[in-house]
């Protein structure tokens, strides 16, 4: 756990505003500042900043909370995954204390599940580029649609085997637990205990947050598949480490280019 003077540090140095401005376009209104809320479906302008107080709050929604707070929701972080976020910003160094069991087991289970998320990624791109029928399925469909390769490759696009079972039996041979493929929602659970891939048949689409890890998944049916069905698109669900009315589908390839880009200039690009 980050000591006391490191968190005393990085909330001296920490301006809401600076921070806040990475991911929402922010208008200066007298002494505060003001830009559509991040939080919820804003259409006007009722999320509000204060420098001098170092608080946001939404007028609408009613989000509030000071820079660590809008990071750990935004973000969907830890305290100390957003106190790390911050400090990495502001280049100061982190100092450790150790962290209490109740604390350890906490962080283990979402870093598991990060992980978890991670391996599906490359697995899911390794079939799309390597696989007789991801090639012959998935790619087709990205071509068909325009992608062009430098595309799918930044933004980690894959595919998924039709059959239901092929990603759980792939994820479960290479060590990793049943707990964590269904707490992200990579597969679910059955009755009599059988694990079944939430995505099999649809091409992916990885959720990558600004930190550079893999939130969750956006599924979609091929177009061979949509006719007759409501849910062309399936997310994975919310979890401890992904809500999706929280996030911003492409965040993170182009911030990697255009570090100074709001998110607002960015829409979700995987519809509901």
């Amino acid at each position: 756990m980050i000591d006391r003077p490191t968190v005393d540090k990085i909330m001296d140095a920490a301006n809401i505003v600076d921070v806040v401005s990475e991911f929402v376009s922010l208008r200066k209104t007298g002494a505060s500042f003001k830009g559509l809320c991040p939080f919820h479906d804003d259409r006007t302008p009722s999320f509000s900043v204060s420098p001098v107080r170092g608080v946001y709050k939404c007028f609408s929604c009613g989000a509030a909370g000071n820079v660590v707070k809008f990071i750990m929701e935004h973000e969907q972080m830890t305290y100390p995954e957003a106190l790390r976020w911050l400090a990495n910003k502001y280049h100061i160094e982190v100092r450790e204390r150790e962290l209490s069991t109740e604390e350890r087991q906490q962080e283990s289970e979402r870093e598991s599940m990060f992980l978890v998320n991670e391996w599906a990624a490359k697995y899911f791109e390794d079939v799309l580029h390597n696989d007789v029928d991801g090639v012959a399925i998935g790619m087709q469909y990205f071509r068909s649609r325009g992608f062009r390769d430098d595309i799918i490759r930044k933004f980690r696009l894959g595919f998924c085997l039709t059959s239901r079972h092929a990603f759980a039996d792939a994820a479960l041979k290479a060590g990793y637990q049943k707990e964590f493929l269904t707490k992200t929602g990579l597969c679910f659970e059955r009755d009599n205990g059988e694990l079944t891939d939430r995505f099999n048949g649809r091409v992916l689409f990885p959720w990558i947050g600004v930190s550079g890890k893999v939130t969750a998944f956006g599924g979609r049916l091929l177009d061979s598949r949509t006719k007759g069905v409501s849910q062309k698109y399936v997310n994975s669900p919310d979890s401890d480490i992904y809500h999706k009315e929280r996030e911003l589908y492409g965040i993170y390839q182009p911030r990697r280019l255009l570090p100074s880009t709001t998110s607002s200039t960015w829409s979700k690009a995987i519809p509901t």
